[in-house]
């Protein structure tokens, strides 16, 4: 009679080693790709708090520009000529479309769109703690447009050259039209600035009311910031924030002078030692205030959100139907074919 073989399946040990090997292999490639600085793209390995920290970032980043356009909307229906309504819409549309670039990469890291909303809008998911200040004034839309345009593209120049693809790739055409909304600040300050007494103390009152959190809006100081030195080992930032805070002061500096307004901050200086700008104190327990959803503003601008959401349901559900049917009509279309 001829004897069988019974084949035993591999040991548990064996083939955790296995997955041990492929997954030091995998980080070994990743860490090789950081040390060259090469980009990772969708489809590459990444560890999981790699992914984890990309997601919050981005995220946090296409959430404050969705809820940055409520300042700023605000001000459409009383812009003081057609001209100013007619390039605070564009500013706006701009807001709205980078947002949707960052919601689509964030995707690729395998976060669903409606989640990431989800999570805005119940207060789960971080935004920029600048916009939950208010606007009440046209020359806030000069400061805003200056200041926090501004300190935006100090902080996302560099972020071109994320590690991440889709993320850097982004914001390219995120910061050139940035470039765009910091000049249209500029200039209606420079306006306000040289037109009545009364325009340019408003607009003076703006830019002090909006340089602390404009400065803030880089994050802790390097000391207290828990995430900033890990993604810059991950080359998803390029520099500290207290670096690009200094950078973004010397930029301040030079230009409030052409303005012909002032900053509200005696104790600004340039430091021969550590070739940087200093500026004073800012408040951090307001920061962290306003970031825990206690700012002036914080309950509007999500009540705002949820309301425009719940608006827009019929277009999301209209669109979903529409794309629905093409899909059965090209499907329909091959079966002829076939």
């Amino acid at each position: 009679m001829a004897q069988h073989t019974t084949l035993s399946p591999p040991a548990e040990s064996s083939l955790d080693a296995d997955a041990a090997g492929l997954l030091a292999d995998a980080q070994a490639e990743f860490d090789r790709m950081m040390a060259e600085d090469s980009r990772i793209e969708p489809r590459d390995w990444m560890p999981g708090a790699y992914r984890k920290t990309l997601l919050r970032q981005i995220s946090q980043h296409a959430h404050s520009e969705i809820i940055g356009m409520q300042p700023e909307a605000n001000w459409i229906s009383r812009a003081p000529s057609l001209k100013r309504k007619a390039v605070l819409m564009a500013k706006v549309q701009d807001e709205a479309g980078h947002g949707l670039y960052l919601y689509s990469a964030a995707e690729t890291l395998g976060q669903s769109r409606d989640t990431m909303m989800a999570d805005l809008i119940e207060g789960k998911a971080r935004y920029s703690s600048i916009f939950n200040y208010p606007a009440p004034t046209w020359a806030d839309m000069g400061a805003i447009g200056w200041m926090v345009d501004g300190a935006a593209i100090c902080n996302q120049v560099p972020l071109c050259r994320a590690s991440y693809g889709p993320y850097g790739r982004a914001m390219v055409r995120v910061c050139k039209e940035e470039s765009f909304h910091q000049r249209q600040g500029f200039e209606i300050l420079l306006e306000l600035s040289n037109g009545s007494p009364e325009q340019k103390a408003m607009a003076q009152d703006a830019v002090n009311r909006w340089y602390a959190p404009a400065l803030m809006m880089f994050g802790p100081p390097d000391d207290d910031s828990p995430n900033s030195k890990q993604s810059m080992a991950w080359n998803i930032k390029r520099f500290s924030n207290d670096e690009l805070r200094s950078r973004f002061v010397g930029m301040m500096v030079e230009q409030v002078k052409v303005i012909g307004l002032t900053l509200p901050d005696d104790e600004i200086r340039f430091d021969e030692d550590t070739r940087t700008w200093q500026h004073g104190p800012l408040d951090w327990g307001e920061f962290q205030e306003v970031l825990a959803g206690r700012g002036p503003c914080n309950a509007q601008r999500l009540e705002r959100r949820r309301q425009a959401h719940e608006d827009g349901a019929w277009v999301r559900e209209a669109a979903s139907a529409y794309a629905a049917k093409q899909r059965t009509k090209q499907m329909d279309e091959m079966d002829q074919v076939a």
